[in-house]
């Protein structure tokens, strides 16, 4: 069994593997992005950040590492955990690509959700 690497990017980029399987990892859906047009394989809105996180993060990168470390925390229980348990699932299997709207994808939810992938 072998796990394949995990890689990130934004939801509004082409795929570049056609043999990666595309997983949307935020909770709102992209503005601007038809659901009939999105290249996504799934849509796993679980594993986001909590809303309240996600607002007082607001993508500032001065917040990221504090960001992180209550991200992890969050990923360790209830829902977020499963649905992490879920990407965990799909990576052994696939390539995986984590995609996000985010404008900067290295201080996303992706970014950190792929260290703990990559890492596991």
């Amino acid at each position: 069994m072998t796990t394949s690497q995990v890689q990130i990017a934004r939801v509004y980029d082409a795929s570049t593997d056609q043999h990666a399987m595309r997983v949307l990892v935020d909770r709102l859906w992209p503005r601007g992005l038809a659901k009939a047009r999105a290249d996504i394989d799934e849509w796993c809105q679980l594993v986001a950040p909590s809303p309240e996180l996600r607002k007082w993060y607001g993508h500032d990168p001065t917040q990221f590492t504090q960001f992180r470390h209550r991200y992890r925390a969050e990923l360790a229980t209830g829902e977020q955990a499963d649905a992490l348990a879920r990407l965990r699932q799909l990576a052994k299997n696939h390539t995986l690509v984590l995609l996000t709207a985010s404008k900067d994808v290295s201080i996303s939810q992706a970014a950190v959700l792929s260290e703990l992938l990559n890492d596991s």
